[in-house]
């Protein structure tokens, strides 16, 4: 019954196809329907009618209407829809509002999702995920073997019980169409189980026996604790033991180039890697090529792209531009307006498009994650492509990196701080400090200026910490599991300095 199930969704799929063609094929009619749409559905409601919405006709009278928002603009709105009022920055009431994740905050924001934005964006973007895999993957058996997310949790809205606040993950689980639950493991209530060390033992203790696993999804970080628990619970040597018919990993919230080896050798016997962009704010991007690390971006989910240059990030009033004038190898800052009501938004994801036909990204940092204390714009796509290939060059495995900025002092000049967590350490520290420092000159021309002979910057400084420190830093927090990440980058050293208090220091190189 299964195998005739996986190959009536093939078939499905072969025909869904169909869609995705005709956004790439014709982006901008694509893109102007989902803006004419999203003010059709809302220009009744108090948003609508505060911009004058009836009266928008194209996408530059959208853009004079509505000024481009961070969330503080948009809070008081969303915290009265939070307490049940209709009709604010989206049609009828909305019920659940994603938590986000990160640790650049102490103060959690909750974004909201909308029916038609878990519909049509979050859930429409998993069986876009499946449509690609199914194209690229013509083994595939997504609907014949079983598959995991690492999700987070979900909970009732204290202040008001009606509202559900969680993990976006955590209310695509508990709204999961019925067809895939079959296909599903652990069971939904152990996938949104709040307390995440419980969570992760239980889910070890149930898929540790499952046969046929054939997917598995989540951040590296997290999945990573998961496996390893896996491995002790079976006393096997990898997870290709484990489960021997597992196809692909699904994986997304940061590069995945740091990672890559390490699941190379928990899955010896051969695995797909495919990323995907689902983010609090919504499912924007999957990789369409698995033979490139590039994603397609999703045009017709209910988001309304425009792209924010990266000479206009720290102006007062920033401007944008819409999808039909960005440039490859650019750094934009995403906007986006949702069919869940955030209007011309920020989410703070930086990205840089390797091709306009079609309209392919990769993600480079986040605007508030960068080093630029001294000119030298270094972004998380530069940090992440340098420690891979010295990891590659020296034979090392590195998990988890955090960088600050050294700044000048009467005692030296300024520099560069890195906290690295290695799987696998160099054999010669210095030696990979020195490399370290070579490889982020190749990428980065401004970095490399500014470490000529020394005059500007002086070379990187380099400190190891021992395995787990950046899991129990977060833990202490109380940003453990679920899409939580470690902030790559930081233009002051409140992280760096927390850390190393943390970890009771620890030797520089």
């Amino acid at each position: 019954m299964k195998k005739l199930i996986n190959r009536s969704m093939r078939f499905f799929f072969k025909h869904r196809y169909n869609r995705i063609l005709h956004f790439m094929e014709h982006p901008h009619e694509v893109q102007d329907a989902v803006l004419k749409e999203l003010i059709q559905s809302t220009k009744h409601t108090e948003w609508g009618r505060m911009h004058d919405f009836k009266s928008v006709k194209t996408p530059t009278d959208f853009a004079e209407r509505v000024p481009i928002q961070d969330y503080e603009s948009l809070k008081p709105y969303i915290n009265r829809m939070m307490h049940g009022e209709s009709d604010v920055l989206w049609s009828g009431k909305v019920k659940w509002f994603a938590k986000s994740s990160g640790t650049t905050s102490d103060k959690s924001k909750f974004i909201p999702v909308s029916k038609r934005n878990l519909k049509k964006c979050h859930i429409q973007g998993t069986w876009d995920t499946m449509n690609l895999f199914y194209h690229n993957y013509p083994n595939a058996r997504q609907f014949d073997g079983k598959s995991l997310l690492m999700g987070g949790s979900l909970d009732r809205f204290d202040e008001y019980p009606n509202t559900f606040i969680g993990d976006v993950s955590a209310i695509m689980m508990d709204q999961m169409p019925y067809i895939g639950r079959p296909f599903f493991t652990p069971d939904i209530a152990t996938a949104v189980m709040p307390q995440f060390d419980e969570k992760l033992e239980r889910m070890a203790q149930i898929t540790s026996k499952e046969k046929d696993m054939v997917m598995i999804g989540g951040v590296p970080t997290w999945t990573m604790v998961y496996l390893d628990r896996i491995l002790e619970l079976t006393g096997k040597k990898n997870m290709s033991e484990v489960w021997p018919n597992i196809q692909v990993y699904i994986h997304g919230g940061v590069s995945f180039d740091p990672y890559r080896e390490v699941f190379t050798k928990y899955f010896p016997d051969g695995i797909q890697f495919m990323e995907i962009y689902n983010a609090t704010e919504g499912y924007f991007a999957i990789q369409n090529d698995l033979t490139t690390n590039d994603m397609l971006l999703l045009l017709d989910n209910g988001i309304y792209y425009e792209f924010m240059p990266s000479e206009e990030w720290n102006k007062e009033n920033p401007k944008a531009i819409p999808l039909s004038e960005v440039e490859m190898g650019k750094n934009y800052a995403m906007v986006i307006s949702t069919n869940a009501g955030l209007w011309r938004y920020v989410p703070g994801d930086t990205v840089m498009f390797t091709s306009t036909s079609p309209y392919k990204i990769k993600i480079t940092g986040r605007t508030k994650q960068f080093v630029n204390a001294f000119g030298e714009e270094v972004m998380v796509s530069n940090t992440d492509k340098a420690l891979a290939q010295t990891c590659q060059t020296m034979d090392a495995i590195a998990t988890e990196y955090t960088v600050a900025p050294i700044f000048l002092s009467k005692q030296g000049k300024g520099g560069h701080e890195w906290l690295i967590e290695f799987e696998k350490t160099p054999a010669d520290l210095k030696a990979f400090n020195k490399l370290l420092d070579e490889n982020l000159q190749k990428i980065n021309s401004d970095y490399e200026a500014k470490r000529y002979k020394g005059m500007a910057l002086e070379r990187l400084k380099m400190r190891p910490l021992p395995r787990g420190t950046f899991h129990n830093w977060l833990k202490s927090k109380g940003k453990y599991g679920g899409q939580h990440k470690v902030p790559r980058l930081a233009n002051h050293r409140k992280y760096v300095e927390e850390i190393i208090d943390f970890s009771s220091g620890g030797v520089s190189y």
